[in-house]
């Protein structure tokens, strides 16, 4: 089964950190992705920019609205994301909690499914 981990973080925390805080996170997330990898339980992975450089589409009456992040009213924002192969919900927990961002981001896991459901 697919699941989805999603990492929730709160909005202004990359700007607290030094740019040797900064790079050091991120490789301790790409070891983590690396030890996936390697159990055969990684399908994709990726880090996204800050939502300062973000944009959202709508579509309402026919009109295409758009609406150039930062967005004022989150306070958190997906900082990115593993896309994984798991025999059932438990492993993706487990693979949850072993993240190094659940110190200090939410993971949310969620399995992939189709919208009717």
């Amino acid at each position: 089964m697919s699941y989805m981990l999603l990492i929730v973080e709160p909005r202004g925390q990359r700007q607290q950190r030094t740019p040797e805080e900064g790079k050091a996170v991120f490789q301790k997330m790409l070891d983590f992705a690396d030890g996936l990898k390697s159990r055969g339980v990684l399908k994709a992975v990726e880090s996204l920019a800050n939502d300062a450089r973000a944009t959202r589409v709508a579509v309402r009456g026919g009109r295409n609205m758009l609406t150039d992040g930062p967005f004022s009213e989150a306070k958190e924002m997906i900082g990115g994301f593993f896309l994984l192969d798991c025999a059932n919900k438990e492993e993706a927990l487990a693979i949850a909690a072993q993240c190094p961002a659940a110190a200090w981001a939410t993971i949310e896991v969620r399995e992939t499914a189709p919208c009717y459901e």
